[in-house]
């Protein structure tokens, strides 16, 4: 590995200027699961590790009924698996969380980590593109947010710039009657990569549903969104028939690549069965909250 510095600051404040002072040399490590790899493997070169576990609040998990969840974008994804408040609110984030690598390396891998690594096949980018979640990012020009579906530009690139990064990961506390569900389909193990994943996120009126949002993974060259699937949803009943045929149009959405983990034609294939199940799944826990 090459030789390089590392800093540990305390506040957003000094993140940012070290990040501002190194300019495309500098990078932020929150546990580093896929970093380190990428720096062993040549693939990344900082020179300089901004190491950002140890701001207070980015470390937080806070949740209020009316103004939702603040998740610190460097909280380790085992303390999410823990919390009470997302285990209730965010039971599909939460299993997205707990199923990225082993429990050692959910003690140090995040959801800001996750989200700003940018994969395609990441876990918890289609959970929180369910959630409607923002992303609030802060800079040497001050703070923003930017919704998570118009966070990634590319396989492994995102709309940060030069010396920003992600603080907290924003979702509003859910309605009542509102769930959601994450499942993925992996080759092997628990430790691989998934060939598909599929988040939705679902309110009911009654049985009926009234909002509803479908994120996906591995099968375009970012999470994406499938709006065909949850349109057709609106004012319907959620039942194997309809979840059915709401997996149907979400394969339409899904422009997957053939690679050593699956065929795209069986990822297409897979998007239908996974949304279909997440759907059922989301509006059974909505059904009881």
């Amino acid at each position: 590995m090459h030789e390089f510095s590392y800093e540990a600051p305390t506040t957003v404040e000094q993140a940012v200027k070290l990040l501002s002072s190194d300019g495309d040399s500098a990078r932020v490590i929150c546990g580093g699961t896929d970093l380190l790899i990428q720096m062993r493997n040549a693939v990344r070169k900082p020179k300089l590790l901004v190491d950002v576990k140890s701001i207070p609040e980015m470390r937080e998990i806070s949740f209020d009924p009316k103004t939702g969840l603040r998740l610190g974008a460097a909280v380790p994804c085992i303390e999410i698996h823990e919390n009470e408040a997302m285990r209730r609110h965010y039971p599909g984030l939460t299993e997205a969380a707990h199923l990225i690598g082993s429990l050692q390396i959910q003690s140090r891998a995040s959801i800001g980590g996750n989200l700003c690594n940018a994969s395609p096949a990441a876990d918890t980018s289609p959970a929180l593109l369910a959630l409607n979640a923002t992303a609030k990012i802060v800079g040497p020009n001050g703070s923003r947010e930017v919704p998570v579906e118009k966070f990634f530009s590319g396989p492994g690139k995102n709309v940060l710039q030069r010396g920003e990064l992600v603080t907290q990961i924003l979702i509003a506390a859910p309605p009542p009657h509102t769930s959601d569900r994450y499942l993925r389909m992996i080759p092997r193990n628990e430790m691989d990569i998934a060939i598909v994943g599929a988040g939705a996120c679902v309110t009911l009126d009654g049985d009926k549903v009234k909002a509803v949002r479908i994120g996906l993974g591995a099968v375009a060259p970012t999470p994406i969104l499938a709006p065909k699937a949850a349109e057709y949803l609106i004012g319907k009943k959620l039942d194997e028939k309809t979840a059915e045929r709401a997996g149907e149009l979400a394969r339409e959405h899904a422009v997957p690549i053939d690679d050593m983990r699956g065929t795209a034609e069986y990822r297409v294939h897979v998007v239908g069965v996974l949304t279909k199940r997440a759907l059922l799944g989301a509006a059974e826990r909505a059904r009881q909250n």
